[in-house]
């Protein structure tokens, strides 16, 4: 069981002289940033609103079962594996990450399946099943998936982008690679059959982003996939946030629990530190904020402070879609059921329109159902099974009221599962609990309940989104999904890598 006393280094902190840095919130990001100031020589201090840590990656335990409440595939685990490096530590010590095969099953809605692993012919293979003539497209679309991760990834997503020189620094490869068009334009150009289209552009739904108006430099995930796996940390995601926990305090750092912050401190146009809602002050040479940006800017910030950021601009922002999530254990287990399955709709481009431009809750929808007891049993007492099946919906602007529609939504997707890939559903969940857009709003502080951020369009990417070194505040910094280079976890960790080359070295700070 998950326990969370603050955790709070022993020794006289006033008689500590290195500079300090308060970081708001232990997501990936925050804890990622956390733990390199640590190593760069800063005191940290990190405060988390909720009663542990892992932000969207908080887990929910009960009867028995264990539920990551939000992100459950790794895509890069270099990223983490740097994190102990640079602690001088071995991830594998702490924790046991498998590599998953199949990655994924789609289920499309009549029925038909397209599997997606690691190994690059038995992909052919399973294109060849559904469309033979689209072998060759499939080859060139991953050619370019290559192209772009190469180019969107490798070389950007720790760059720093706080100039216009910056971003005109790679208006040459965005133009060469047509990173004007959807992520479903580039899989269109490259296969014909439609329901490959699908399976080849879906992907930005994992950052927040509509696949049809997602730059295409979000095809880069099929690459990442298939260089460093679809993973899965045993125990859950939740056991990746425990092993950083234990990073950040091995390091000396300071984990303070159930402690929100009303306000930024702003002297002088600087962050001095930050105020908690019980009225505490803590000074500190810089702050860094892994809460939502708009958020951060709109709550936290008096407006007087902002110019960037104002109310007005945060208003003409876009934002990611939302989540519906039931996570349920049932009193059996389901041992077809893989441990990524995709079940999709009747509708795919009217239902993400209905989601991100109408702003209209459907009465269909796709799932993304996760079971890790597929891979890890230990996750639900014996003989059951774990699972969450995840709707993508839209955010509050859609006006629904979710404290009335939940309990039917839910009961619209048990029905569906049971009718799918789940027979008899509905007799066998002996656990239930389930989060909406009033949650992340409420409970994980979203704006809007956006459940990703900014949404991922070429006109907020890299130097147009929120920077990492705040635009309008000296020595504030932000970290997560909302900053560049953007969601998933992933994009989080690059984000606090970013922090390196911004961030002044403890030693060539002041101490206040």
């Amino acid at each position: 069981m998950f326990t969370s006393p603050d955790q709070r280094p022993s020794g006289d902190i006033a008689n500590d002289t290195r500079p300090h840095a308060v970081v708001i919130g232990s997501g990936f990001g925050g804890l990622a940033a956390a733990i390199r100031l640590a190593v760069r020589g800063y005191r940290i201090t990190l405060l988390e609103q909720l009663d542990k840590p892992g932000g969207r990656a908080y887990v929910f335990e009960q009867d028995g079962f264990v539920f990551d409440a939000g992100p459950t595939i790794i895509t890069a685990p270099f990223l983490l594996e740097e994190l102990w490096t640079l602690c001088g530590k071995q991830m594998s010590d702490d924790v046991d990450l498998r590599e998953l095969d199949p990655f994924y099953k789609l289920r499309f809605d009549d029925g038909e399946t397209f599997t997606c692993g690691p190994d690059h012919e038995e992909m052919r293979a399973e294109v060849a099943r559904l469309s033979p003539d689209d072998v060759a497209g499939y080859d060139s679309y991953m050619a370019v998936s290559e192209d772009m991760y190469k180019r969107g990834f490798d070389k950007l997503a720790d760059k720093v982008f706080e100039s216009p020189l910056d971003m005109a620094a790679i208006l040459p490869d965005l133009a060469r690679l047509r990173a004007d068009r959807s992520v479903y334009q580039l899989a269109a150009k490259h296969v014909k059959d439609e329901r490959l289209r699908l399976a080849l552009s879906f992907h930005p739904l994992f950052v927040g982003g509509n696949p049809f108006s997602a730059t295409s430099f979000y095809s880069m995930i099929s690459y990442l996939e298939r260089g460093w796996g679809v993973n899965f940390a045993m125990g859950g995601t939740n056991q990746l946030i425990k092993g950083m926990v234990k990073l950040l305090t091995g390091q000396g750092g300071s984990i303070r629990y159930n402690a929100r912050v009303q306000e930024i401190i702003i002297e002088k146009g600087a962050a001095k530190g930050v105020r908690l809602d019980t009225g505490e002050e803590l000074r500190s040479e810089i702050v860094v904020s892994n809460a939502d940006v708009a958020t951060t800017y709109g709550t936290m910030i008096p407006d007087k402070d902002r110019n960037r950021w104002s109310d007005r601009s945060i208003a003409k922002t876009k934002f990611s879609m939302s989540l519906f999530v039931w996570y349920f254990g049932t009193k059996k287990r389901y041992e077809d059921v893989d441990h990524h399955t995709i079940v999709l709709g009747p509708r795919y481009k009217e239902l993400l329109h209905d989601i991100f431009r109408k702003k209209h809750l459907a009465e269909d929808f796709s799932l993304y159902v996760h079971r890790p007891t597929a891979t890890d049993p230990s996750m639900a007492p014996d003989g059951c099974d774990a699972f969450y099946a995840l709707s993508p919906v839209p955010h509050l602007d859609s006006g629904t009221d979710w404290e009335e529609e939940a309990e039917s939504y839910r009961q619209k997707i048990e029905k569906r599962l049971s009718e799918t890939i789940l027979p008899g559903l509905e007799n066998e969940v002996i656990s239930s609990h389930m989060i909406s857009p009033l949650d992340f709003q409420d409970w994980l502080l979203s704006h809007k309940g956006a459940a990703f951020g900014l949404e991922p369009v070429l006109t907020q990417m890299a130097w147009f989104r929120p920077h990492n070194r705040s635009e309008d505040i000296d020595d504030l910094y932000f970290v997560g999904a909302g900053t560049h280079p953007g969601a998933g976890v992933p994009g989080v960790l690059c984000s606090a890598k970013v922090l390196d080359q911004v961030v002044p070295a403890a030693s060539e700070m002041k101490v206040r």
